[in-house]
């Protein structure tokens, strides 16, 4: 009977020899390293802190008895400010809505005089041709007129839509300055020149409105 093949443990010399060499690399960190301790404050400093400390319990004390209170307090201060922001961004559009919500005290009417004068200035340069500028010249000296008689309702900002649609005119002269404002938009902003059909709307909707009777 013959021995069977001998088991013998395999041979590590080679992974031993490796596993030296890894360790050996200085490049490679095996053992966790902590950053080193801060360098105590020097002393100049601790005296500094001790001399703030004692100054500063006194008050400390005070305002740790009169917190609950101060917290409150402060609290108002917050929403009364908060209150006041709003009222600072709010209070013209405020203003401007009671001012469109209220009865008029005058409605705009132009004097007829001055109208029919306005008209035959306009009718002129209408006559050259120059539409544009007879139109303008109607919404120029409307805006004067309004003005004129009703300065609270101006400001430097506001345009002719917004002049169109104030409730303290009247309903036929929201009408009128809209015709005419909506063709001068066109002519300015758009830069089509107004032709013979957007002058006679224009001049139409002035005359009715200050000539026959507002």
């Amino acid at each position: 009977m013959t021995a069977g093949p001998v088991l013998t443990a395999p041979r590590r010399e080679g992974f031993d020899a490796a596993y030296e060499q890894v360790r050996g690399d200085g490049g490679i960190q095996f053992t966790p390293k902590f950053a080193k301790a801060p360098d105590p404050p020097p002393g100049w400093w601790k005296d500094v802190q001790r001399w703030l400390g004692e100054t500063l319990r006194p008050l400390a004390e005070v305002l740790e008895s009169i917190w609950p209170w101060l917290e409150k307090l402060l609290l108002v201060a917050l929403l009364a400010g908060v209150l006041v922001m709003l009222w600072v961004i709010l209070a013209p559009y405020l203003a401007d809505w009671r001012e469109r919500r209220s009865e008029p005290r005058e409605h705009w009417i132009p004097d007829r005089e001055k109208a029919r004068a306005l008209l035959e200035e306009a009718d002129r340069l209408a006559a050259q041709g120059r539409f544009d500028e007879a139109a303008h010249l109607l919404l120029y000296r409307s805006i004067e007129d309004i003005a004129d008689k009703r300065p609270d309702l101006l400001r430097p900002s506001t345009t002719t839509r917004e002049i169109g649609a104030f409730d303290a005119l009247s309903h036929r002269a929201r009408q009128a300055f809209g015709v005419i404002a909506g063709h001068v938009e066109a002519s300015f902003f758009a830069r089509r020149p107004l032709d013979r059909s957007a002058w006679d709307s224009s001049r139409e909707a002035y005359r009715a409105f200050a000539l026959d009777g507002g």
